[in-house]
Order: C-alpha cells, then sequence, then structure tokens
C-alpha cells in the first residue's frame, strides 16, 4: 500500500474511532435525559466539545491526505478516491462505515435536542404553575392596568 494511500486510510479509520466516541457520548447523554440526571450533562458537554474538536482536526488530516493526491477535500473527493482505488478496500469499508456513524450520531443529536425541548417546556410549566399560583391575585396599578403580584414573568422565547 502506498504511503499516500495508507494515510488517507489511518485518516478515516481515526475519525471512525473518534466518531464512535462521540455516538457512545450522545447515547450516554439521551439516557441522562431520559432518566432526567441532568446534574452530569455538563461534564458530558465539555467531553463532547472535547471530542468534537478530536473529530475536526481529525477531518483535516483526511482532507490533507486527498488534497496530496490532487483531489477535492469534500465527500466527492473521497468518492472520486475510491473510484480510483477499487482495490482499496480497506479504505471503502471504513469511509463506508464513517458515514454510517456520522449519520447515527446525526439522528441522536437530533433526538437529544428534542429531549431537551421537552424537558424545558417542563420545567417552564413547572415554573409558570407555581408561578401562576401567586400571579392569579392580580392588582390594579396606578396607571389602572392589571398587574400581576409577583411582577415575575416567563420567557420561553431564550
Amino acid at each position: 500500500m502506498a504511503a499516500a494511500t495508507l494515510e488517507l486510510v489511518h485518516a478515516v479509520e481515526a475519525e471512525v474511532t473518534a466518531v464512535q466516541r462521540f455516538l457512545a457520548l450522545l447515547e450516554l447523554e439521551q439516557d441522562l435525559l431520559v432518566k432526567g440526571e441532568v446534574d452530569e450533562l455538563i461534564d458530558l458537554a465539555r467531553q463532547k466539545n472535547e471530542l468534537a474538536a478530536q473529530i475536526t482536526a481529525l477531518g483535516s488530516g483526511r482532507t490533507e491526505a486527498l488534497a496530496a493526491a490532487g483531489l477535492p477535500a469534500d465527500r466527492p473527493g473521497i468518492d472520486a478516491w475510491l473510484a480510483v482505488h477499487p482495490s482499496e478496500t480497506r479504505a471503502r469499508d471504513a469511509w463506508n462505515l464513517l458515514m454510517s456513524l456520522a449519520g447515527q450520531a446525526h439522528e441522536v443529536n437530533r433526538a437529544n435536542g428534542e429531549l431537551i425541548q421537552i424537558r424545558m417546556q417542563h420545567n417552564a410549566q413547572a415554573l409558570e404553575a407555581l408561578l401562576g399560583s401567586n400571579a392569579s391575585l392580580t392588582l390594579y396599578g396606578p396607571d389602572g392596568q392589571n398587574t400581576p403580584a409577583s411582577g415575575r414573568r416567563i420567557s420561553d422565547s431564550a
């Protein structure tokens, strides 16, 4: 296997390993969100950010290997590389696995976003219920307008 080929294979395989770890963190995040164990999410977010930076750096290694082969540093570039090297099954398998894992990570991340939205809505509703019991006793201000007693309002636009 030529040095440039080996470099690309190693770059893609390293990305596969990192994305597998990232996917595991996303699945742990989902489990914590479902169970309501939100205290651990701060450290998990830090781990995800560090791993995302590592994945970005690994992607740069792949794009450099493609550029060294005179190919564009994007998906069509790797598709062109694979077309020129049909016998490189290790690279093809690693690339296909990377694309599959990236799709899984995208889906789990989307689902986690929905779980976070649901949790935020529940929290907002709980706060509204707590504040609503006080806010139901409204008074008229000096301007004749109806004002809630607590003066606090929940904004769900944040």
